[in-house]
């Protein structure tokens, strides 16, 4: 009988499909490897088993013991399978970016889950790397895989997801692209397909931002692809070209593949496929590109399939008079965003807020281009007032100990409407176009258009 004696041996061996409808007007083909159908429901399911493996063999892991990971939820899962076949307890590290639907599949499976905030630099200590290297510390019989260094992640990729490419496509591949996370599995595919023919191209499809493809790191709505660091995991002398692609890009991909390909596929895995097809149109039909597409769009049902979360950080347009109407109608391009580091005086905020004639600044991390995850709170004129006749010496103490919570944030694709029911609780809205902060909404804007344009709003969401 065809019967498997354990759920680990049905990872691997997952199939091939072609992206006929997504890739029909290009003359190479596009193929997709398609590594949600392992029982994790990721490609990660591969390392996790031979990680653990691995650290049995060392007696690195005894009877007993907890696996403690910072994870982005796949690797988590693949390791929380293995657990539970074995006897393990596990402990999972993930960022507040990871979605909900992440967080409560890895404690489906018994385990607990620590929750860290994203916008922080890996060195800091409440960033996932280091709170997990405490927790590890602090954990008696504690063992942590780490993914991003340990060299059985890209080996598991040789011994596996390499030699099955090469034998699905017959060894016609000549390009394959996939995302770089911890770098383990392009990594250890593109060792073995350059083994066969070191002809083959590597692509790594990159969120924008990643070091990967020359950014510093900072925060990006993608999961589970992309880095703030080097892994050693990450193989760059293998790696031939890195294309980097928006949130707005790999979001608006993924749903597309779902609906034209009948595949539901995860975030990052738009990444790759928005790569691919820039790779694909610059080739022939003697040509053929495999994309991995690494898990499932059922971890993203909150977020990239949800209109309202998509809407919300400026990804989709609604009907009817939207947020960016009211922006486009001041008659000149909008001014980039204006605000204040945590670190500036409060005085000079005020200057600040003086200088351009606004009551509100946010306040953020960092420089232009920013993203969501950066903006810390706010700075509002009538609270400095208040604080400052108590106290004069308010002025010259820094942002960061007299700031207001963030402004509430709104998508430039938006309703008019929900504008105007936000602001009814606030004095300005953070406008978000492609998950990234643009500009501020003023009530005086709303009206200034509500004055110049006769638009209908159904008092009922008001």
């Amino acid at each position: 009988m065809d019967i498997a004696e354990s759920v680990l041996e049905l990872v691997g061996r997952t199939p091939m499909v072609r992206l006929g409808r997504i890739a029909a007007d290009l003359d190479c083909p596009v193929v997709a490897k398609v590594e949600f159908t392992n029982p994790g429901g990721s490609v990660k399911d591969r390392p996790a088993i031979a990680m653990i493996d691995a650290a049995e063999k060392a007696g690195l892991l005894k009877p007993g013991g907890m696996i403690i990971e910072p994870t982005s939820g796949n690797t988590g899962v693949g390791l929380a399978i293995v657990a539970a076949q074995r006897g393990y307890r596990t402990t999972f590290v993930v960022t507040d970016k990871v979605g909900i639907e992440k967080v409560d599949l890895l404690r489906a499976y018994g385990a607990e889950v620590v929750v860290c905030p994203v916008a922080v630099p890996p060195e800091d200590p409440t960033s996932y790397y280091s709170t997990a290297e405490r927790l590890v510390r602090e954990t008696p019989d504690a063992f942590r895989p780490n993914q991003y260094a340990n060299q059985v992640n890209p080996e598991a990729h040789f011994a596996t997801t390499g030699p099955e490419i090469w034998e699905q496509t017959d060894g016609r591949i000549t390009h394959f692209v996939a995302g770089a996370g911890t770098g383990g599995t392009i990594s250890g595919v593109a060792r073995y397909l350059k083994s066969q023919n070191p002809a083959v191209q590597i692509i790594a499809a990159d969120p924008e931002g990643s070091v990967y493809s020359g950014g510093s790191g900072r925060p990006y709505l993608v999961e589970g692809v992309g880095e703030d660091f080097w892994p050693t995991t990450y193989h760059p002398d293998l790696i031939d070209r890195t294309i980097a692609v928006s949130d707005r890009d790999s979001f608006l991909m993924a749903r597309r593949v779902t609906r034209e390909e009948g595949l539901l596929i995860g975030g990052s895995c738009g990444t790759a496929v928005t790569a691919a097809l820039v790779v694909a149109e610059e080739l022939t039909a003697d040509d053929l590109v495999v994309v991995l597409i690494p898990d499932s769009g059922r971890g993203y049902l909150s977020t990239v399939y949800n209109d309202t979360w998509m809407a919300g950080f400026g990804f989709l347009t609604g009907e009817g008079v939207v947020v960016g109407d009211v922006l486009g109608a001041k008659g000149t391009e909008v001014p980039p965003l204006v605000y204040v580091q945590p670190d500036d005086l409060v005085r000079n905020a005020v200057a600040l807020m003086h200088e351009h004639g606004v009551s509100q600044l946010p306040v953020a991390k960092n420089e232009m281009p920013l993203a969501a995850a950066e903006v810390m709170g706010s700075i509002d004129e009538l609270r400095i007032m208040e604080a400052a006749f108590g106290d004069h010496g308010v002025l010259d103490r820094s942002v960061n100990d007299a700031m207001s919570p963030r402004l509430p944030t709104i998508g430039i694709g938006q309703s008019i409407e929900r504008a105007v029911e936000l602001l009814d609780r606030a004095p300005a809205l953070l406008v978000l176009d492609g998950g990234r902060p643009r500009t501020v909404l003023a009530r005086a804007d709303l009206l200034a258009f509500l004055s110049l344009d006769p638009v209908r709003i159904d008092p009922a969401t008001t």
